[in-house]
């Protein structure tokens, strides 16, 4: 079905494409739209950026991408030379720059692309900043006079779960929060006597938090309504870290060994993917992103966790992050310094790219 409609749309398509903005469909195919790898990291008129791109993310439909770039000339505002933010809007071909600070983890967006947030250095500490898309306000979380990291947002961007620490008070450890940023309310997912990183995974609605306890290497869920906490959800002879927790809530993947595993947190079950590092999941939980560990594969692919078939994502060299997959896998953001993904790729650094299946 997935192919057919990617053969049928690349037929159908109207190519228009910008002066630099390159794009290989099918088959070697050039133009904007259909099916095929298109880069992005490039400015409204197509000039491909500059600088460095990396850590990009979708939004569920596709229209939105985030990313860091140290690119100088993706928009037409004053560049600061350092790594900063940018949002893609897909529709118009236009970035907006996400404030001048230098991100010290990936930006995550919401799932309607209207926010934006990401940890940044604040004097001794660490803070994150949120920002609107639209009119570019901002706001710090209430992390009082700890650091606050690895934050996650909601579809609505209302419910940011995130991680407190108190780097000079080590035995303080780490609470995970989830607040709301109308109220600035906070509630506490758990407690942990470590500092190793919990990465928290908010689901669309709010209500689930997935996250690991690094020192012990078990992952959990928790459901924000009922105030209970699922897990360790891999069972007790295994040791796991947490991938990402699916936008609607009904899948948590997490790596155990060389294999990766997709918890169903309904029904207390996980389909075991074997020999692949999982790297993100599309908002349904159908779709996995990964990394095949057999090094005669590409470097990423997508899973149909229902037929359990692969289609390839990038075979030259290629990384992703979490929510790199937009909604029934019909897209895939990723980030790679290969230079002949695309037509014209000569500015000897890494770039976003985007895989339309159809």
């Amino acid at each position: 079905m997935r192919a057919a409609l990617s053969v049928a749309v690349a037929a159908c398509a109207v190519t228009a494409v910008l002066p630099g903005a390159a794009f290989a469909g099918p088959g070697g195919a050039a133009g904007l739209g259909g099916a095929g790898v298109e880069r992005i990291s490039v400015a409204a008129d197509g000039t491909q950026g500059d600088g460095s791109s990396s850590d990009p993310s979708i939004t569920p439909d596709g229209r939105r991408v985030v990313f860091s770039s140290s690119a100088t000339n993706l928009t037409s505002d004053t560049a600061t030379g350092n790594a900063t933010v940018f949002v893609r809007d897909q529709r118009t071909n236009q970035n907006l720059r996400m404030g001048n600070l230098r991100p010290v983890q990936a930006p995550v967006i919401s799932g309607d692309g209207e926010y934006v947030a990401y940890p940044v250095q604040w004097v001794n500490d660490v803070r994150i900043r949120q920002y609107q898309v639209r009119t570019g306000a901002t706001a710090s979380l209430n992390c009082s006079a700890y650091t606050c990291n690895q934050p996650s947002l909601s579809a609505d961007g209302r419910y940011v779960a995130h991680v407190i620490l108190a780097p000079r008070q080590p035995s303080f450890g780490q609470r995970i929060e989830v607040q709301n940023s109308n109220t600035g309310a906070n509630q506490t997912v758990a407690v942990l006597t470590h500092t190793q990183p919990s990465r928290p995974s908010i689901s669309g609605d709010g209500r689930y938090v997935a996250y690991q306890n690094g020192q012990t290497q078990d992952v959990f869920v928790w459901d924000r309504t009922t105030g209970t906490t699922t897990g360790p959800i891999e069972g007790p002879s295994k040791d796991a870290s947490l991938v990402q927790l699916s936008d609607d809530g009904t899948k948590a993947v997490y790596l155990s060994g060389n294999d990766t595993y997709v918890y169903d947190v309904s029904a207390g079950t996980a389909q075991l993917v074997p020999n692949v590092k999982g790297v993100a999941i599309d908002p349904t939980g159908r779709y996995l992103l990964h990394t095949p560990l057999d090094t005669t594969g590409p470097a990423l692919a997508l899973r149909d966790l229902r037929t359990a078939t692969d289609e390839t994502v990038s075979q030259q060299p290629a990384t992703a992050t979490t929510d790199a997959v937009s909604t029934a896998g019909r897209d895939v953001v990723f980030h790679s310094t290969a230079d002949d993904i695309v037509p014209d790729d000569t500015n000897n650094t890494s770039d976003i790219f985007i895989r339309r299946f159809y």
